[in-house]
């Protein structure tokens, strides 16, 4: 059915920007946490300290996007409502798992893997069920509900820093479950406009019967080119993308010592992104398909160049106007994703397309911040990390570059081949109706001689 541009999609809509906020508003927090963790597990004999801790933050984020391909099954399956309910469920049992250590390793599993897998399931059906309700303003409601993480983003690591100042590390992370329980009863709000899977195979009597592996799996959408050049060369330019969000506070510490407050930089990020989200989120609805790629395009070239001069910044403001531009363009990268899968693929193979590309997505990220952290364990600075994690930016951004191109080629030869279709099936109508004439006419001759 036409989405209906409105209606119950703004309950969705708001639904979703929680679950953004909640999610990512933790993991870009990570920072924060990330300080509290070597304060509370590290020793001064431990020379690889903040490798091992890199590793909680760098498994959870990556996790969330790991299982996006299983997650878009799952949701083409179930329906977004299930998934997502469950997926909060999880993601609360996790994180009040990771209350009850004692050391750094089972963190990886119960922050790094459970709390980000459930995670994982509650973000991405909050993408899909948009398409549901929403098309023409696709871009305008994508921008706001991405902007929830950046409210998140500005607002929670001074609530965790007054938590882990007054209160522990661990009684700081029973107050995230909180927006976990919440985050819960939001999915009960993605009510589907479109049948998913299950109700198709099914029929009217609503019985399972598990689809065609081929549909289980979609990877037809491998077949477009322009979607598996944009599939791999996102990927590409994400490995020093998580660097600055997880290791950012302690190089303060280290240039700056205790005398600046580092949360304000997260504050930066955050409002200029959210900002971004919802300007270029706009903006994204008045550039005609594929070409919308050339705003992300814009958004890796400026994030490598901001992420190179971090170490450049012997001022404090000189860093926060760093953190300004970055903030700006990372909201211009995260909320045009979905409307550029729908350009891509089109909106009956959207989910799967978004669950393939944040799959991919989640090597860099999980491999970035433990390299950068052996960096600075290694050579006891941050310099040399944040220097290399400006360059696959500028490398992923010069992949984009040629899609809208290829993308508007395979366009027209689709068209043509759809025009051939028609000219021939015309010319054999024409033919047929040329024989039929012929051989009636004799026909009719000889009934009337008789």
């Amino acid at each position: 059915p036409e989405p209906p541009e409105g209606g119950w999609g703004w309950v969705v809509m708001l639904a979703a920007m929680w679950c953004n906020g909640a999610v990512f508003g933790i993991q870009n927090s990570c920072g924060v946490l990330f300080v509290s963790m070597l304060r509370l597990f590290g020793g001064s004999e431990d020379k690889q300290m903040a490798f091992k801790t890199a590793w909680v933050s760098s498994l959870s984020m990556g996790m969330v996007f790991f299982c996006s391909p299983i997650v878009s099954i799952f949701t083409d399956l179930f329906g977004c409502r299930k998934v997502a309910v469950i997926g909060a469920a999880v993601g609360l049992a996790g994180l009040l798992a990771s209350s009850f250590v004692s050391t750094i390793e089972p963190l990886y599993f119960t922050y790094g893997t459970l709390f980000a897998c459930g995670c994982s399931f509650a973000y991405q059906p909050s993408l899909v069920i948009l398409g549901h309700y929403f098309k023409k303003r696709l871009g305008l409601v994508n921008g706001i509900v991405t902007a929830g993480s950046s409210l998140f983003t500005v607002s929670l690591p001074f609530l965790l820093r007054v938590l882990l100042d007054s209160v522990d590390l661990f009684n700081t992370l029973r107050v995230l479950c909180i927006l976990m329980f919440i985050l819960f009863l939001a999915g009960f709000t993605y009510k589907p406009l479109v049948p998913n899977t299950k109700d198709k195979e099914g029929g009217k009597k609503g019985k399972f019967r598990l689809p065609p592996g081929k549909k289980i799996c979609n990877f037809s959408v491998f077949k477009v080119l322009s979607y598996r050049i944009w599939a791999f060369g996102i990927p590409a330019a994400l490995f020093g993308y998580f660097v600055p969000y997880v290791h950012l506070m302690n190089h303060v510490k280290d240039r700056f010592g205790d005398n600046v407050q580092e949360e304000v930089l997260l504050l930066c990020l955050g409002i200029t992104s959210g900002v971004g989200r919802l300007i270029f989120g706009r903006v994204a609805d008045y550039i005609p398909g594929a070409k919308k790629i050339y705003l992300q395009v814009a958004s890796f070239f400026f994030i490598g160049l901001m992420s190179m001069m971090i170490p450049l910044c012997n001022v404090f403001g000189a860093l926060i106007a760093v953190c300004l531009f970055m903030g700006l363009f990372d909201g211009c990268f995260i909320c045009i994703m979905a409307p550029i899968a729908f350009e891509l693929v089109g909106a009956q193979d959207v989910s799967q397309a978004i669950g393939f590309l944040l799959g991919l997505m989640s090597v860099p990220m999980t491999v970035g911040p433990p390299i950068a952290g052996l960096l600075r364990d290694k050579l006891g600075t941050y310099d040399v990390a944040f220097y290399l994690a400006g360059v696959p930016p500028l490398i992923g951004g010069a992949i984009l570059c040629c899609i809208p191109w290829i993308h508007e080629r395979q366009k027209l030869k689709e068209r043509a081949k759809s025009v051939d279709g028609e000219t021939t099936e015309k010319m054999l109508e024409n033919e047929s109706t040329l024989v039929s004439n012929t051989t009636e006419k004799p026909v009719r001759e000889l009934e009337s001689g008789i």
